[in-house]
């Protein structure tokens, strides 16, 4: 059995009003954000090998990052592609190609700028996936959630107690995925919102696991505030408990 991380670093941050920097390269704590993310899966002794989608012209930065920071375990880059989908089928039919076998490959697809995961939360995804066939990062929803029509009137009210907002890392067995991204193409299906999406889509049963609260997405300007804020307080935190 193999477990391979594949991280998805191919978006502009054009939401987050850094064009000269893209998010996933931004500094936090000293280092860039995809390192931080990376180092969770680098330094897990379940992961196996990582990929990495990326911007085109910016393969070459992360190439000098990787080696600053020794992460050895990415053994593929990609070029992103037209779309967060396309970027996606990049890595997944990169690493289909660059396996010998692709049985029992299970594939932990994770975004680059989600940088406050744990490392537990890296391991309960393997043993849930490798138990029910996948694993889908959720957080509990703590707010009212409720549908609105075009006209922005209240459709409907979500019941919280079973409400959950998804996350990453989402984990599959390497067949099932490409094979749901191969259907994708043929039939031109494009709304896939995220890899949960496109398999439920195509009638996979999924199962959660809980993650913290706080492994958020920097979209924007108040996300990365907000990371970096969580990411001083747990240095901090570290500190005063040595």
């Amino acid at each position: 059995m193999k477990n391979i991380a594949l991280i998805f670093a191919g978006g502009t941050g054009t939401r987050l009003s850094s064009a000269s920097v893209p998010k996933q390269f931004l500094v936090i704590s000293s280092k860039p954000v995809i390192i931080h993310t990376l180092e969770y899966f680098q330094l897990n002794p379940l992961i196996d090998a990582i990929c990495v989608v990326c911007i085109e012209d910016r393969i070459d930065y992360l190439r000098s990052l990787l080696t600053r920071y020794d992460i050895s375990k990415v053994n593929l880059v990609v070029s992103g592609g037209k779309t967060g989908q396309d970027s996606i089928f990049n890595g997944i039919k990169a690493i289909h190609q660059n396996e010998e076998s692709t049985k029992d490959v299970l594939l932990l697809i994770h975004d680059g700028v989600r940088p406050l995961i744990s490392d537990a939360l890296v391991s309960d995804c393997i043993a849930c996936a490798r138990e029910h066939g996948n694993a889908i990062t959720v957080s509990n929803a703590i707010e009212t959630i409720m549908t609105a029509d075009e006209s922005g009137s209240i459709s409907h009210v979500v019941d919280r107690t079973n409400a959950r907002l998804v996350r990453a890392p989402q984990c599959f067995m390497l067949e099932d995925i490409y094979c749901a991204h191969i259907s994708a193409q043929k039939e031109g299906y494009t709304q896939a919102i995220d890899s949960a999406t496109l398999m439920n889509h195509y009638g996979h049963k999924l199962y959660t696991v809980l993650g913290p609260s706080e492994n958020i997405k920097i979209t924007t300007a108040s996300d990365y505030y907000m990371a970096r804020a969580i990411m001083d307080a747990r240095e901090n935190s570290q500190v005063g408990a040595l």
